[in-house]
C-alpha cells in the first residue's frame, strides 16, 4: 500500500503497526517548515506506546523509531533541545537489544548532542556505536 497522505493509516484493514509506519513515512517527507510533520510523529510515537504497551517487548524498537524519527524532524527544524529527550528515549529502549538499531539510535543522539554544542558527549557517544558488537550471524 502506498502512503500518500496521513489519512492512509486509517485505511480499514491496516494494521496498528503498519498505520504507525505509515504515520512515520509521512512525517518524513514534510517540508522543514510547518508542523504537520510534528504532528504525524507525535501521533506515531502515541499509538506505538500503546502498542508497546498491549505487548511488551513484541513493539519496542517501532517505538524507538518513532522516538528516532521525532528527533530526526525536530532537528531538521532546528529544535535541538527538543529533540534530546526523545533521541536519549530511543537509545534506552535499544540498549538491552543492541545491534543496528542501538547504533542508529546512538548515531542520533550522537548528532543531537552536536547540534547543542556538546562536542565531547557526541564524540563518545560516537565513539560507543563504533563499539557495538554486531549481532552473530543467524
Amino acid at each position: 500500500m502506498t502512503q500518500n497522505g496521513p489519512d492512509d493509516a486509517l485505511r480499514k484493514g491496516t494494521s496498528e503497526a503498519r498505520a504507525i509506519e505509515g504515520l512515520l513515512a509521512y512525517a518524513q517527507t514534510r517540508p522543514r517548515w510547518g508542523n504537520s510533520a510534528i504532528a504525524c510523529v507525535n501521533e506515531a510515537i502515541a499509538r506505538s506506546r500503546a502498542l508497546a504497551r498491549e505487548h511488551p517487548g513484541e513493539h519496542t524498537e517501532l517505538l524507538a523509531r518513532c522516538l528516532g524519527t521525532a528527533a530526526n524532524v525536530l532537528l531538521k527544524r532546528r529544535r535541538a533541545k527538543e529533540a534530546l529527550a526523545p533521541a536519549q528515549e530511543a537509545v534506552s529502549l535499544t540498549r538491552a537489544e543492541g545491534g543496528a538499531p542501538l547504533v542508529v539510535s546512538l548515531r542520533r543522539l550522537a548528532a543531537v548532542l552536536e547540534a547543542l554544542h556538546r562536542y565531547s558527549e557526541a564524540a563518545e557517544t560516537l565513539a560507543e556505536a563504533d563499539g557495538v558488537t554486531p549481532p552473530p550471524d543467524a
